[in-house]
């Protein structure tokens, strides 16, 4: 009734229709979880079965097969013909493409510049189209359905018009790259500039994405925009498989490929992941501002704006993998660089979508939210934090060095935990010795969770220098306290507070924000220098330095975000709808560092995780994990594998991997590597792909042909030490009698050619 008796007042027939507007977005955005939920889920899915081999990875690619050369060009190929052209807002395609040509061209022309002469045009190429080639259809599809299929169902569309960009423009110049660099590795100079401008063009042509996409454009026009009754179950049939089978084979793909990471590829993957999902959407959204003049209403444009902007956080699509792997360049930053931008993308993508909707929002209400998230995250980080403390208590790993000054930063994640819960009472009451008291504990305990992560990576230079630490611990501990204390009461005593505000960063204004920002920038700059002669010269490969280092860098990442926030803050009075993004990442960061310290810490291998396992064995099993099998006991196919093994190959395997191992101050006599195994299993043929290694491995291991050297492990591809197991085969016997004194004599005889017995001698 309101909107019809202010007809009359443009104005505020406006503001009617805006808000009819932001309620159906609001519904939507409560679609949007579900959707991430249903995505991630079915990937996750796919990870469990790959990473626990039900689903080799040569079975795998059978998989990828048909979500890539049959599902997938059948979608593009319906939905081309069925394509609505009249209501396509072409500006829209228009900044899509110049944004990703801008992205793609910068990442290219930096990487000819900084990178190495080995391999510098194959790296340029990879890594445009890994800036630019999204998840289109298996993961943004969902999630532009989630958001606009009851408010715009026409942006639907967009992703087929979209998509094609990168397949038909940008990605034969990145292929044209690697052909180039291909053509300069070979030194004869075969091939002709023209061979390879023609091997790109048919490459790009054979794609059967690209194929039906220019065959379903010219269906569109001669079949009047229909599919004949004969063709739509058979098309259907196929796009519909594409959804669930497509993210399935997404999880399938991310088995593994951390493990490519190495630090030389940690500051490439960082820039990568920079263009990708921040510079991305950013130039998406202001090429629509630039580009959408003729777009009359304020609200479709703002929306599209928007929806640019969301469909720059798309992650990586995992097909960039597969051009990495067919031109062997830079595997390990690609790979790793698309399962850590997929997970990235989640919640990039559901804070952006929430406060792009939140434009006429009251500040207050904000401030409100923000102030809550940061009260729920401390609390779940205070039960983290008592927990990843005690476990440090317990194994007794204070005692020694780095984790000394570990465990000094949990603490002060703790406090600043007790800090935050206390503040959201103390802030609401007028109450001005309490709102001193916790601000003091906050600010302190703050900025100590900055000062230790620089302090820690400080110390792990000097003990990988001088093999010992040539400083007190107690300066790095007084330091680590002393300085936030200073720096909190030369801000209590210098500044001023401000009445009007709950939040604890701005509780005291520009001075506290340059407070911190000093705080932040003096540890950064500690820790990166620090993290540089780390990476100079022989690294000592020990749990300590491991996990120390771990520690750092992941509490050096968090510090860069409130470093932005502040510096945001300094330059530009006006926040702004990112700042308020980037506020609710710093909050969940700050609050939530006993999450991360949790994650590394807190499942300690010999306290936890061990004697829990071998108690869920006995559990499970009713005996012991150590125990040797008997062989009446075992499966059919685990018993045929260890007989053939055995008797077929065992003796090869011995001579050619069973070696004497040195295992740090240990030198541990006739063992092998697990990875040493599946490469050996390979190589016979006993095993297709690394997959089916493991699990012949795994029955190996259940038939007693193989252990670890403690007994801690089930078989793993990785650097893990085994041993031969000692099972007895049919030949093999054991006498023992009792004399009249009491002992037992044990007697071990293996018959062949020549009978040999050991004995041993026990007290019964």
């Amino acid at each position: 009734r309101r909107c019809h008796v202010t007809l009359s007042f443009p104005l505020l027939e406006t503001r009617c229709v805006t808000f009819g507007a932001l309620l159906r977005s609001r519904m939507s955005i409560d679609k949007l979880f579900p959707a991430l939920l249903q995505c991630f889920g079915i990937i996750l899915c796919g990870y469990v079965a790959g990473r626990t081999n039900i689903i080799t990875s040569t079975q795998a690619k059978g998989l990828g097969n048909f979500v890539s050369r049959f599902a997938l060009p059948a979608l593009l190929f319906k939905n081309m013909v069925l394509l609505d052209f009249g209501n396509v807002i072409w500006p829209f395609l228009w900044s899509i493409l110049v944004a990703k040509v801008s992205v793609f061209f910068i990442v290219c022309v930096l990487t000819l510049i900084v990178a190495s002469p080995q391999g510098r045009y194959s790296k340029a190429g990879l890594y445009s189209i890994f800036a630019t080639q999204s998840n289109d259809f298996a993961l943004g599809y969902p999630i532009v359905e989630a958001l606009y299929q009851s408010t715009y169902p026409e942006y639907l569309q967009y992703i087929y018009l979209v998509a094609p960009v990168s397949l038909m423009l940008l990605n034969p110049i990145g292929f044209a790259l690697c052909e180039i660099q291909k053509w300069k590795n070979e030194g004869n100079h075969q091939h002709s500039k023209l061979l390879i401008v023609g091997l790109v063009v048919l490459q790009v042509l054979k794609n059967p994405i690209v194929f039906m996409v220019i065959i379903g454009i010219i269906a569109h026009f001669v079949l009047h925009q229909t599919i004949p009754a004969f063709m739509a179950e058979f098309l259907d049939g196929l796009s519909n498989s594409f959804g669930g089978a497509a993210l399935f084979y997404l999880g399938l793909s991310m088995v593994g490929q951390l493990r490519r990471l190495t630090r030389s590829t940690v500051v490439t993957l960082i820039l990568l992941l920079t263009a990708k999902l921040l510079l991305m959407p950013l130039i998406c959204k202001d090429m629509v501002d630039l580009l959408d003049n003729s777009n009359i209403s304020a609200l479709n444009h703002s929306s599209l704006s928007n929806y640019a902007f969301l469909y720059g956080v798309f992650p990586t699509a995992p097909s960039v993998a597969i051009y990495a792997v067919y031109y062997n360049a830079e595997l390990e930053v690609v790979t790793s660089g698309m399962v850590i931008s997929t997970f990235l993308s989640a919640p990039i993508m559901y804070v952006s979508a929430w406060l792009l909707t939140i434009r006429w929002m009251d500040p207050q209400l904000l401030m409100n939210s923000l102030q809550n998230i940061s009260f729920n995250i401390s609390i779940v980080s205070l039960v983290a934090l008592v927990w990843t403390i005690a476990v440090m208590v317990l194994s007794k790993k204070f005692k020694r060095l780095p984790h000394m000054f570990t465990v000094n930063l949990f603490i002060a994640q703790f406090l600043l935990c007790i800090g935050m819960i206390l503040w959201n009472f103390v802030v609401k009451e007028d109450n001005f010795i309490g709102q001193i008291l916790t601000f003091t504990l906050l600010c302190s305990s703050l900025y100590s969770t900055y000062m230790w992560p620089g302090l820690i990576a400080l110390s792990l230079v000097l003990i990988k220098r001088f093999e010992d630490l040539k400083v007190s611990p107690s300066m790095l501990i007084i330091a680590g306290w002393g300085i936030p204390v200073l720096v909190t009461a030369l801000l209590l005593i210098f500044g001023e507070k401000l009445s009007d505000t709950i939040d604890s960063v701005l509780f005291y204004g520009r001075p506290q924000i340059i407070c911190t920002t000093f705080v932040v920038a003096f540890n950064i700059l500690l820790g990166g220098g620090s993290l540089v002669c780390l990476s100079r010269g022989s690294w000592a490969q020990n749990d300590q330095i491991q996990e120390g280092n771990s520690s750092f860098a992941t509490a050096e990442d968090l510090e860069v975000e409130n470093l932005s926030s502040c510096l945001w803050l300094l330059f530009n009075r006006v926040p702004g709808r990112l700042y308020l993004e980037l506020q609710f990442f710093c909050a969940i960061v700050n609050y939530g560092q006993g999450l991360f310290s949790f994650a590394l810490f807190g499942l300690d291998k010999h306290l936890i995780i061990l004697p829990f396992k071998k108690r869920l064995y006995r559990l499970w099993h009713g005996k012991a994990e150590e125990e040797v099998p008997q062989t009446a006991d075992l499966p059919e196919d685990i018993r045929m594998t260890c007989t053939q093994f055995t008797k077929y190959h065992k003796d090869q395997c011995l001579q050619e991997i069973v070696k004497k191992k040195r295992c740090g101050k240990r030198t541990m006599v006739d063992c092998f590597l697990g990875c040493e195994l599946v490469n050996w299993l390979q190589q016979v043929g006993l095993a297709q792909d690394r997959g089916e290694a493991v699990l012949y491995g795994l029955r190996l291991q259940q038939g007693g042909v193989l252990h670890h050297i403690k007994q801690e492990y089930d078989f793993q591809d990785s650097p893990l030490y085994y041993r031969q197991g000692k099972t007895l085969s049919s030949t093999e016997f054991i006498f023992c009698y009792t004399n009249t004194s009491g002992c037992v004599f044990f007697f071990f005889c293996k018959l062949s050619n020549k009978t040999s017995c050991q004995s041993k001698e026990g007290k019964v």
